[in-house]
């Protein structure tokens, strides 16, 4: 945790991407199982790691995931599953993932089109929601910054919830972001990389400084 914001790096692919991260202070690490991803990775590759990975909590990154999927990363021990969805999936098909995962550690990360908004029915299902930015053909990882104003309506509507804030997250714009989103946890990706699915220390180093001198600055607002 750097000055109160949690921290997950996200996309990482190597034992020494996740050193690093844990070292610039993530709480989380988190995996992307998603083939589609430039960032994905096997559940055998992710195996091989294992043993040169730090203790930080890790998290599987997948998309809508088939029951045997799901199983298979529930066996890996993971302690999160981060699922992102299309928002017009049965309110079915997100019972049968808490039922699965249990609601405290499922995080679930809606595909929101823009004028809509996280339907309080689903709210029961999990715990911890992660807010991207929205791409019509893909979940993700695209390095464009999202709308930090809804992101703060469902932050504070919703407040008894976990709220992660993801979408183009970097150095220069994490602080900007914090203030107006009101976030106390973030989800770094593309903006500390220095290709997809490469981490670079260097812009680790430069996102934590970034968060502890907005939150030295004072607290994000709506904290």
């Amino acid at each position: 945790m750097i000055e109160g914001i949690q921290l997950k790096v996200c996309g990482l692919r190597t034992a020494a991407d996740a050193q690093s991260a844990a070292r610039a202070g993530a709480d989380f690490l988190g995996f992307n199982f998603y083939p589609a991803s430039p960032r994905a990775i096997t559940l055998e590759h992710y195996r091989r790691l294992a043993a040169e990975l730090p203790a930080t909590p890790k998290v599987a990154v997948t998309v809508e995931p088939s029951r045997e999927e799901l199983a298979a990363l529930l066996d890996a021990g993971f302690a999160a599953i981060q699922i992102h969805f299309r928002t017009e999936l049965a309110a079915a098909g997100l019972a049968a993932w808490a039922e699965a995962v249990g609601p405290a550690r499922l995080w679930l990360a809606p595909k929101l089109p823009p004028g809509e908004e996280v339907a309080p029915t689903w709210l029961p299902f999990a715990r911890t929601w992660l807010l991207d930015t929205f791409q019509p053909g893909a979940f993700g990882g695209s390095g464009r910054t999202g709308d930090w104003d809804k992101f703060r309506r469902h932050r504070e509507a919703h407040a008894a919830h976990t709220w992660i804030l993801a979408g183009g997250l970097n150095a220069d714009n994490v602080g900007a972001a914090l203030r107006a989103s009101g976030a106390t946890f973030v989800d770094a990706n593309s903006g500390v990389e220095s290709a997809p699915g490469v981490k670079d220390p260097a812009k680790l180093s430069a996102f934590a400084a970034s968060v502890r001198a907005a939150r030295l600055r004072g607290p994000a607002a709506g904290a």
